[in-house]
């Protein structure tokens, strides 16, 4: 349903949610490095983001990148059609051109609830709901701590 670009966006977003601030800036080689993510790939990604400020950045010594009130106020959902077509989450579960609800798929209807549920959540749940959500349940975005 989303890209590698979006998976990598909301994985960033959420990582910045948790680890940085105006005072503690974060660099796409070290953000980068901690998701295991392509780097020359992320910075376009956070470029973009902070472009359409869903994220913040400064430049200089002690530049980086990070999240300020507003931005931990946007949603999954901001991130999701910043990066991705919006349109890509209403493909077809099992990739059919033509599948909607007068020509379904044969999971159609066994999708189309969960796909409906999902997006209702993303356009809800904001990125400081997710990272303390995070918190609490112990949930990772990364596992490069336990290799």
């Amino acid at each position: 349903m989303l890209t590698n670009a979006c998976k990598y966006a909301i994985r960033a977003v959420i990582y910045l949610a948790l680890n940085s601030d105006a005072d503690k800036k974060l660099g796409a080689k070290q953000i980068a490095s901690e998701l295991d993510v392509p780097q020359a790939f992320l910075a376009k990604l956070l470029r973009k983001l902070s472009s359409d400020k869903l994220i913040s950045s400064a430049k200089g010594p002690g530049g980086g990148f990070f999240l300020n009130k507003e931005n931990l106020e946007k949603t999954v959902w901001d991130i999701i059609t910043a990066i991705d077509d919006q349109q890509k989450l209403d493909d077809c579960f099992l990739g059919l051109v033509k599948c909607n609800s007068e020509n379904p798929c044969p999971v159609h209807y066994i999708a189309a609830p969960f796909k409906e549920q999902l997006l209702n959540d993303f356009k809800k749940k904001t990125i400081a709901v997710m990272a303390e959500e995070m918190v609490e349940n112990g949930t990772v975005i990364t596992l490069n701590r336990f290799i």
